[in-house]
């Protein structure tokens, strides 16, 4: 049946009139040559909304997640992530594959852990052991729920990271989200890290691309590691225009995304068959598994796309709706309309009812 409501992932979003207008008109340039003025133009821009001195526009935030890698550590190394991150869970295992740097994963509530379990995940120098060399968080939280890091808490585990000697990258997927949740820059967040990176194709509504930024010397490196990795995107202003033109007419959308959020929410919170981890959303993120055992996800998952609205199921029995600059409040609340039947339908079903 034709998807409605998608409700899958906030990837899902289409450009807008007005972004492929801007594409359309963009001007180019090589850039290879550091001629695409639209290119050069995105990655000043982005590397100034994190504070940081430099940027290099990448295809996807899963280059910009291993970029990040393949500079920061070198094969045999490891790296702390949360189990439910990006890195571990969505991206085929680049890391080990290409980069031959392990994973140390952190088991957290919510994607969210705290000084001490870095502590206690760096391992000491030995012979037998790999070096820890780096750690990453994700900001906001991804299969986690869309929980928001404070800054206290990004920077308690930040200080421990770098007094060891790693290097600290900052999955910032949805940082731009939680800015619109707190109030706080992103450069407040991004703060001391050693690279950070924004999505362009979640909240933001671009058809393709991320910015991953840092020092100039770490971009000089991350740019070797693009070539390696498929090369340069000549005329991509293309591309970066539709960048350009989100950070310009797209982040006021953000918090009506996190309203729609709350909105399925409150409408689902109201039966008991929910169950909502975390307890209330703070993003456009929304998880939840069921009080009901006899409901499974996946066939949650099935039945509400039968009737055109998309979610997705995921690990540990959860399903994960993600709002987005596509879906209306009218959107919303039919979607939950539809959720509810499903689960109480199953219930029902279950029960002998």
């Amino acid at each position: 049946m034709h998807t409605r409501i998608d409700l899958y992932s906030d990837t899902k979003t289409r450009p807008s009139p007005g972004m492929r207008a801007a594409m359309a008109g963009a001007t180019v340039g090589d850039e290879q040559a550091g001629e695409d003025p639209a290119t050069l133009a995105l990655c000043a821009r982005v590397a100034g909304l994190l504070g940081m001195e430099a940027g290099v526009f990448l295809p996807s935030g899963t280059m910009a997640n291993l970029v990040a890698i393949l500079v920061h550590a070198r094969p045999g190394d490891e790296l702390i992530a949360d189990s439910q991150s990006h890195i571990v869970c969505t991206e085929a295992a680049g890391a080990a594959a290409i980069g031959g740097v392990a994973v140390y994963p952190l088991e957290s509530p919510h994607g969210i852990f705290d000084a001490a379990q870095v502590a206690g995940a760096i391992r000491p120098p030995g012979r037998t052991s790999p070096r820890t060399a780096m750690l990453c968080v994700e900001q906001t939280t991804n299969f986690a729920g869309g929980a928001v890091w404070s800054i206290g808490q990004l920077k308690g585990v930040r200080d421990v990271a770098q007094g060891a000697g790693l290097a600290c990258h900052m999955d910032g997927a949805r940082l731009l989200n939680a800015s619109a949740a707190t109030g706080m820059a992103p450069s407040d967040y991004a703060q001391g890290w050693d690279s950070a990176w924004i999505d362009l194709t979640k909240g933001l509504g671009c058809p393709v691309g991320a910015v991953l930024c840092g020092t100039g010397h770490f971009i000089e490196r991350a740019w070797e590691w693009k070539y390696r990795l498929g090369g340069a995107m000549r005329q991509s202003g293309v591309l970066a225009a539709a960048g350009l033109y989100a950070l310009d007419n797209h982040l006021e959308q953000l918090p009506r995304d996190h309203e729609n959020a709350a909105l399925i929410w409150r409408a689902l919170a109201a039966s008991q068959l929910f169950r909502f981890d975390p307890p209330v959303p703070q993003t456009n993120i929304l998880r939840f598994a069921f009080s009901d055992a006899w409901i499974d996800n996946a066939g949650f998952a099935g039945r509400c796309l039968e009737r055109g609205v998309r979610v997705r199921a995921i690990d540990r029995g959860f399903v994960r709706v993600t709002t987005h600059l596509d879906i209306s409040a009218d959107m919303a609340a039919a979607a939950a309309a539809t959720m509810l039947s499903v689960a109480h339908e199953m219930r029902g079903e279950a029960s002998g009812g």
